[in-house]
């Protein structure tokens, strides 16, 4: 760690940094000179508090409950918020995005931090505040240290702060454990107890977790979109209405679990030239309204699995259903969206679903497809009915006839094989 008699050459080089862009010199240390170049391609403002407060009240208070950390916490307030009290720090915790879940100790020193913006709700990833140790340790899976000037920001930077991820037993990254405050947090003591208390955490986690989720709950309802008709979202057992664009955007992030980028989204959402910064203000939105369920991260992904009525439809064909699937497909993938991405999702279910249906050897599978706007003059669909229908039956007599107004002639079946 940075001596804190070199604390003038730090400033000093940090200055430099942010006000040419030239590299740091020896006086700053690999770790946190990687993270200034991190937070520089970020565009994140020196001048200025960054760190955005994207989920507060009933809205926060729901999420972290439901989180697999919730039940760490009372380790956590044994090892370090009640030591804290009186020790010059308050000791927060995060979740993957860098989400202030929980800040706890000290209500003095809590008001003051409360001034750069370290509040419950908060996100400190890197991208967002700069250098900082929750966010550094998110960014690089380590435990971290970051010293007065070593913060990016400088309205952060009178702050000490140590914090080291928090690991499920299966390995994944769930948020970051970390300690902000005065000199005392500068401490080798310090990180020491922060690591110990992580340490505390994991194991209480590899207790109590029961893969996916905690013994003795329920796996929480699973979030939904409907995009066969009017978009509707059920996320956290409630349901939200969407704007076709966000209902676009939902779905496209849906069937791209990796994430996309804002070019890529771009691409998806227009055939014209969308900018990256209408895409981001339309996720900004989005995200305002989903919570949780989108991540803060980029490329834009979702955080949880979302299933749509689509891919129920999907499936059903799939299981090789198709009446059961006709009778959940009350029409295209949002048909007012001209997004060339939904577009071709809409093309692609559509025809899948014909194919099914003129695959069938049933006639009441036939009829309902013809029935449908989407069928209404499908004359390959009239022509399987008729072959189907018992000839001379209202059914043949009707599929002839409706052949007869499309134009067509009714040709005798294929032969079958033998």
């Amino acid at each position: 760690m940075t001596d804190l008699t070199d604390t003038a050459r730090l400033r000093a080089a940090h200055e430099r940094f942010v006000t040419t862009g030239r590299a740091p010199d020896r006086t700053v240390r690999t770790l946190v000179a990687d993270s200034w170049r991190r937070s520089l391609r970020s565009g994140v403002d020196p001048e200025v508090q960054n760190a955005p407060v994207d989920m507060a009240g009933n809205v926060l208070d729901g999420y972290r409950n439901g989180l697999p950390l919730a039940v760490a916490m009372p380790v956590v307030r044994d090892l370090l918020v009640a030591p804290g009290s009186d020790a010059g720090w308050v000791t927060a915790l995060t979740d993957d995005v860098g989400r202030l879940l929980w800040v706890e100790g000290d209500r003095a020193l809590r008001r003051r931090v409360e001034g750069v913006g370290f509040v419950e709700g908060a996100v400190w990833r890197e991208d967002c505040a700069g250098t900082n140790a929750p966010g550094t340790a998110l960014a690089t899976d380590r435990p971290v240290q970051v010293v007065g000037s070593e913060h990016y920001a400088r309205k952060v930077q009178p702050w000490n702060c140590a914090a080291a991820p928090v690991h499920s037993p299966t390995g994944q990254v769930l948020g970051v454990l970390d300690v902000t405050g005065g000199p005392a947090v500068a401490s080798a003591l310090v990180m020491s107890l922060v690591r110990a208390t992580v340490a505390a955490v994991e194991a209480e986690l590899a207790r109590v977790v029961a893969r996916p989720f905690l013994a003795g709950r329920s796996a929480p309802t699973p979030s939904r979109l409907r995009v066969l008709g009017t978009p509707l979202l059920h996320v956290a057992g409630s349901d939200v209405r969407l704007s076709l664009r966000h209902a676009e955007i939902l779905l496209l992030l849906a069937r791209h679990p990796a994430g996309l980028s804002a070019d890529e989204l771009a691409v998806l959402l227009s055939e014209h030239e969308l900018s990256d910064v209408t895409v981001r203000a339309e996720v900004s939105r989005l995200r305002r309204l989903v919570g949780p369920l989108l991540s803060e991260s980029r490329p834009y992904r979702l955080t949880g699995p979302l299933r749509t009525d689509a891919d129920r439809v999907q499936e059903l064909l799939a299981a090789g259903d198709p009446d059961s699937a006709l009778a959940s497909y009350p029409g295209p993938v949002l048909p007012r969206s001209v997004a060339p991405g939904i577009e071709r999702i809409r093309e692609e279910l559509s025809a899948d679903l014909r194919a099914a249906v003129l695959a069938s050897p049933l006639p009441g599978v036939v009829s309902r497809w013809v029935a449908s706007d989407e069928g209404a003059d499908d004359w390959q669909a009239w022509e399987r009915l008729a072959w189907l229908a018992p000839k001379g039956s209202p059914v043949h007599v009707r599929a002839a006839g409706r052949l007869d107004l499309l134009g067509r002639r009714l040709d005798p079946p294929p032969a079958r094989r033998t």
